[in-house]
């Protein structure tokens, strides 16, 4: 498989440390020193490999570490933090990654096996990346060298690696998303909603109602997708926006805490201090020092 990893590491050999994007469908490459609040945002669905270096990624109370070659799936949007680090042996961190397309899954959904199983382990976790998961994303990303391919083939190389990871132990996610008795798009839309409103107050009975559940089944059905329960995904995607407010728009910290929906700065400040590191003055001045604005 080194020979097969150091071929990926060439073809991605013009990435950043800003996610780049390529000319395969919804494919993204990072590479290098990755800034920690860059890996502090809403993870949108996909598939991550991580190739070279190491990963950590925190969704809620549970930490996902990935040492190459290992790879995570994220099933729908998530709130999260991460932090990366590159190879002992000198080499930078670099990881491949594409957006789930549902329809593509689903399509793929109908033309398994139907003895078809996979493992089932509840927690986020790392997965080895296999021989057979690592072949077809190097058949994939040759295609950057031959573009004129990439109409006719992409989609055949994504469809065999959503295929091994249906089947590997964290395939039972997409399984869920798809389908998990139907509640799965109530589900979804609950998440957009929070996504949208996250500065007001929940009213978990209601939200439940719209996606047509009861509390509790809501409740367990929206824990066991995202990671997290209604109130903690809210309370990131505060967080997350509040960050942003303080590093990149000049709020002071008790305006950016009321903008969010925080009626405690006290509160606010020891929430932000536990999941970024630092107190949220701190934190912003750092993060513009970074960017070269402090």
């Amino acid at each position: 498989m080194k020979d097969t990893l150091n071929e990926i590491a060439w073809l991605a050999s013009k990435a950043t440390n800003q996610p780049t994007t390529t000319d395969l469908p919804g494919v993204l490459i990072i590479k290098g020193e990755v800034p920690e609040h860059q890996l502090a945002a809403i993870y949108e669905p996909m598939i991550g490999f991580i190739v070279q270096g190491r990963k950590t990624i925190s969704i809620g109370d549970e930490v996902i570490d990935l040492k190459a070659p290992a790879y995570f799936v994220i099933p729908t949007e998530l709130p999260a933090t991460g932090r990366v680090h590159q190879g002992s042996n000198g080499l930078p961190y670099l990881s491949v990654g594409f957006r789930l397309n549902q329809n593509a899954l689903l399509d793929l959904l109908k033309d398994l096996p139907s003895d078809a199983s996979a493992e089932d382990c509840r927690k986020f976790s790392a997965c080895v990346a296999t021989t057979d998961f690592v072949d077809p994303w190097l058949r994939m990303l040759r295609l950057l060298k031959t573009p004129e391919r990439i109409p006719a083939l992409a989609l055949v190389y994504e469809r065999e690696i959503l295929y091994r990871v249906l089947l590997g132990p964290q395939g039972w996610r997409l399984r869920q998303l798809c389908f998990a008795g139907g509640k799965a798009p109530g589900i979804r839309q609950a998440i957009q909603w929070i996504r949208e409103n996250y500065g007001k107050s929940i009213d978990i009975k209601r939200i439940a109602a719209k996606s047509a559940m009861g509390v509790t089944t809501f409740h367990r059905q929206f824990t066991q997708i995202t990671g997290l329960s209604p109130i903690q995904f809210q309370k990131q995607l505060r967080l997350l926006q509040a960050r942003k407010l303080l590093a990149f728009s000049g709020h002071s910290v008790s305006d950016a805490a009321l903008k969010v929906g925080y009626e405690s700065s006290s509160q606010f400040n020891r929430e932000y201090s536990r999941l970024f590191g630092a107190p949220p003055a701190r934190d912003a001045s750092r993060i513009r020092q970074l960017n070269g604005k402090g």
